[in-house]
């Protein structure tokens, strides 16, 4: 979640599965594709920027190689709920994030 890697294609590309789909908080989809093509362009990219601040992180395995995870963040004055599906690939890929979905948090929700 550091700007350092969500600014660099080569880690995005590394961490997101080749299948990967986001449904962001702004209800934008996005794929693979997509965000390997412009990660400065996403939240959280500048180092002179807010970073991402996550919390209250949890994963639960769903099946051998497939966890799905879930954590809070804040980012500036934005709150958002996350939850991401991860998935094991064979050889040297290593987990690879293959869906997630993030839900805006308005202010005073619990």
């Amino acid at each position: 979640m550091g700007p350092r890697v969500r600014a660099s294609r080569e880690r995005v590309a590394q961490l997101l599965d080749p299948e990967f789909v986001e449904v962001g908080a702004s209800g934008r989809r996005s794929t693979c594709e997509t965000m390997v093509a412009e990660p400065a362009d996403h939240p959280g990219s500048s180092p002179d920027g807010p970073c991402y601040e996550p919390s209250d992180m949890r994963g639960v395995v769903l099946a051998p190689g497939l966890v799905h995870l879930t954590f809070e963040a804040v980012l500036g004055e934005r709150r958002t709920r996350h939850g991401s599906i991860w998935r094991l690939g064979e050889g040297p890929a290593g987990w690879r994030m293959y869906h997630h979905q993030a839900t805006h948090v308005p202010p005073g929700t619990d």
